[in-house]
C-alpha cells in the first residue's frame, strides 16, 4: 500500500516536471537569448576595442573575428529569443564560448577540476551552459522552430495526399 502511494506520487512529480520542460526552455532562450543580444550589440558598438582586445590576445584576423564574433553573439541571441535555428545556433554560441574560454579566460578554463570555482566565475560559463542547454534539449514547444516544423510536414502530408493515385485532392 505504501509502495503504490510513493509510486502514484512519484509519477505525478514526473508528470508536473515534464510539464515544465518548455516554458523552462523558453525563459532560458529568452534570457540568455536577450544576454548574447546585448554582449553583441556592445561589441558592435565599441568594435575598435573588441578589435584592440583580439589583437593584444594574438586572435588571428582579429578584425575579421572582432565582427564575426559581434554579429553571431547578436544574430544569434536574436534567433535565440524566437527560437529559431536554435540548435545550430546554440552550438555556434557554445563553441564561440569555449574560444573565449581558451583565449581569454585560459587560467579559469584549466582550473575547471582544481578549482571550480574560478571555473564557474568565468564570464563565458553562463552563456556557455545556456548554450549547450539549447542545443542538447531543443528549444521547447514555445519556438519558431516547432512552428516551422509543423508546416513543413502539414505541406508533405498534403502533398502526399495529392500525388497518391486515386485521391480525392484537387489539384
Amino acid at each position: 500500500m505504501m509502495i503504490q502511494l510513493i509510486e502514484k506520487y512519484y509519477r505525478l512529480l514526473i508528470r508536473t516536471s515534464s510539464s515544465l520542460e518548455s516554458p523552462f526552455l523558453l525563459a532560458a532562450r529568452l534570457y540568455w537569448g536577450w544576454q548574447f543580444m546585448q554582449a553583441g550589440w556592445g561589441k558592435l558598438h565599441d568594435i575598435g576595442k573588441v578589435i584592440g582586445f583580439f589583437t593584444e590576445l594574438g586572435i588571428p584576423a582579429p578584425v575579421l573575428n572582432a565582427y564575426f564574433v559581434s554579429a553571431l553573439e547578436f544574430a544569434g541571441g536574436l534567433l535565440l529569443v524566437v527560437g529559431l535555428g536554435s540548435r545550430l545556433v546554440a552550438l555556434l554560441l557554445a563553441v564561440d564560448m569555449i574560444v573565449a574560454y581558451i583565449t581569454a579566460d585560459r587560467e579559469a578554463l584549466f582550473s575547471i577540476i582544481s578549482n571550480p570555482d574560478k571555473f564557474t566565475a568565468a564570464a563565458p560559463y553562463t552563456f556557455l551552459f545556456a548554450s549547450l542547454l539549447v542545443l542538447i534539449f531543443g528549444p521547447g514547444q514555445f519556438s519558431l522552430d516547432v512552428l516551422v516544423t509543423r508546416l513543413r510536414n502539414h505541406r508533405r502530408i498534403e502533398r502526399t495526399v495529392a500525388e497518391t493515385p486515386g485521391s480525392a485532392a484537387v489539384a
